[in-house]
């Protein structure tokens, strides 16, 4: 489908951005880093967007429908619940060697900045994280469903315990510029998933 002249703009100016507040933060990029780094002036700008809080949110909107859909390719041919799952971890892996969005995970990111100063992108960071884990508890439903996962698991159990331990693992990842402790968390986790959730 294509593009008007100005939804490229607009597109552009998405991307760009998304990543100037993945790596500088919210907080941290002002609108004279947005008008930088896409290169167009403040009304060029605003010509999109009303304000930066709606850039931002917009923004971070792009950034998660980027790693969406490389989450709807991983799994596009997978039936079994166990390689849906390993699907999963492995886009996750994939995403901290090749960020979607230049910066690292928008949704840690986003989290961790918006705790407490920005309770709108706070919440828009809550229900990405709502759409991560309603994923995997998805998976982990169907796979007991289909006799795949033990019917004794609790999917938002797993969800949990997949999600912090990826997600933890990438900030120590980060601390140390270290990646052995994601390949740590990986390992774990494949483990996990086949000790303790296949049938």
């Amino acid at each position: 489908m294509m593009m008007s002249k100005g939804e490229e703009t607009k597109e552009r100016i998405l991307y760009q951005a998304a990543a100037l507040f993945n790596t500088q933060g919210y907080a941290g990029a002002s609108i004279s880093d947005i008008m930088r780094v896409t290169g167009l002036k403040k009304g060029g700008i605003y010509n999109h967007f009303q304000s930066k809080d709606e850039l931002a949110l917009q923004a971070f909107d792009y950034a998660i429908d980027l790693i969406k859909q490389r989450y709807r390719g991983a799994l596009k041919n997978k039936r079994h619940a166990v390689e849906r799952l390993q699907a999963i971890i492995s886009v996750f892996s994939t995403n901290v060697e090749n960020p979607a969005v230049e910066g690292g995970c928008p949704l840690l990111n986003t989290a961790v900045e918006s705790d407490d100063a920005h309770p709108i992108l706070r919440q828009r960071a809550q229900t990405a994280m709502d759409s991560w884990r309603d994923m995997v508890c998805k998976v982990i439903q169907k796979g007991i469903a289909r006799g795949e996962i033990r019917p004794k698991v609790n999917p938002d159990e797993v969800a949990t315990i997949m999600i912090t331990l990826l997600e933890g693992a990438v900030m120590m990842s980060k601390l140390y510029d270290d990646s052995i402790h994601l390949e740590r968390a990986i390992k774990h986790l494949n483990n996990y998933i086949q000790v303790e959730l296949q049938t």
